[in-house]
This record gives structure tokens, sequence and C-alpha cells, in this order.
């Protein structure tokens, strides 16, 4: 079955789509776009450039939304909330929507992908959150296997591991998986922005990506897809902290080669 199906009737032979295609995968043939070749990594660039409309997806919802550019958000003011935002470790007791939640784990879906595998998966920990923290906390206590990492460290500095320290009291605990670590970050990025403009906070937890990565128990309770791994562990609600101005930052590191 063809990946891309162009409407001829639709089809005008533009050639915006054969120009912008990266693997060279349609042509214009008698005066209408042809999907020629199985290489096509299903970006969409053909679907989203398309002035009439005339191209189809297979398998995937073509609902023909309008593109809304992030230009429109003007520089200043987005530059200013990215400057602005804050990692939360207090949260009020209350819920995030389902609305809200769906619209956090589009903004992950609709993140970029490497070679365009959408290959990130989203795991809510929901009603396994306490048993999780549990058994985090526990790792963390014992030191046994992480004893010459992050445990020793919060020891020698004198942290206390509480029984909240992993997921601070949120109501809302998101894993962000893959088979390597910049796809699924690049989707926790998109995920943050958009939990922010919503008013929730976020906060990475770290610790638990290396209770994750040392722990059966945690393995068996996630249950990811087969050869993921935890990339990020994202603690979301809404905070009970108010932050006034924009915290300074050290100097921009850069070489100009």
């Amino acid at each position: 079955m063809d990946q891309i199906i162009i409407n001829e009737e639709k089809c005008v032979g533009c050639a915006s789509c054969v120009k912008d295609c990266p693997n060279a995968c349609l042509q214009l043939i008698d005066g209408k776009a042809r999907f020629i070749k199985p290489a096509c990594i299903e970006c969409g660039h053909c679907y989203a450039i398309c002035p009439q409309g005339a191209v189809r997806m297979s398998g995937y919802d073509c609902i023909d939304e309008p593109a809304v550019p992030v230009a429109a958000l003007g520089e200043d003011k987005l530059l200013a909330a990215m400057r602005s935002r804050r990692t939360i470790r207090r949260f009020v007791k209350q819920p995030v929507e389902e609305e809200k939640i769906m619209k956090i784990l589009e903004a992950g879906r609709y993140s970029p992908t490497g070679g365009n595998f959408q290959n990130v998966a989203f795991t809510i920990l929901g009603s396994r959150q306490a048993e999780i923290e549990a058994i985090c906390v526990k790792i963390f206590r014992d030191g046994s296997a992480l004893a010459a990492g992050p445990a020793a460290f919060l020891k020698q500095i004198g942290v206390e591991v509480t029984d909240d320290f992993f997921f601070k009291g949120a109501p809302l605990v998101i894993v962000v998986s893959g088979p390597d670590d910049v796809n699924p970050a690049l989707a926790s990025s998109y995920m943050e922005l958009t939990a922010e403009s919503m008013g929730l906070g976020v906060l990475y937890s770290g610790f638990f990506r290396e209770c994750a990565a040392v722990s059966e128990e945690l393995g068996r309770l996630l249950d990811l897809p087969e050869g993921h791994h935890a990339v990020t562990c994202m603690v979301m609600g809404y905070p009970a902290v108010s932050y006034k101005r924009i915290v300074p930052r050290k100097p921009l590191k850069l070489k100009m080669l």
C-alpha cells in the first residue's frame, strides 16, 4: 500500500510537494504529483505544503487543520517566557484535568524525531505512583545499587530522602521513554512548555531515572515498550510557589568556528 496518496483531481501540478520531499519520493509526471518509491520517512511535508489538500497519508489522522507558525507567538514574549521558567518542587493538592493531560501528550506526540521514527512512548504512573515512589525511596535509602552514585552524593551533602523525595506530592507523573535519549528529551521539552502554558509546573526527576536504570522491579511495573528505557520523568502539577523575576545566568558559552 502506498504511504502517500495523491488525489489527481485536486492536484494542480504545482510541484510544491515534489520540491519539499527530503527523500525525493515524489515526481511530477504528466502534470501530476506521483509517489514513486518506498523510501518515504512519512514526515508529512507533502501533506502540509500542498495548497490544494490533494495529499493523504495512509494510516494517519489527516484532519486538515491549518498550521500556526511559532513566529505568530512573537519572539520577545516567547523568549521572556522561556527565560522565566523555573523547576517546581512545591505543588498544591489539585489534580490536573484530563483535557490538559491530553494536550501535554499531544505536544510530545508532535515533537520532532530523528528520521521521523516517532519512537517515543509515554507512561502515566497513575494508580501505581505511590508504589513506584516507595520503591525509589527504598533504593536510595539502602544505597546498595547506587552506592557510588547519586544516593551516596545526597548522603554526603546531607540531603534527606523523604517519602515524597521523588514526586514531591505532585498529582501527575509522566515517564517519557525511547530507544535513544535525544527523541524523548525533545518530546519532554515540548511537553514542559505546553504544561507551563496552561499554568502547570514541572520538575524533571533525574533521580527517578537512576532508579529505573537499576531496578528490575521498577522495570516490570513500568512495562516500557521493547527496547525502550526511561529518559525523563516529568513531575507535574499546579505550583504552590510564584517567582517574581528572571534568575541570573552565567555568561554564554559560545565558540565561533
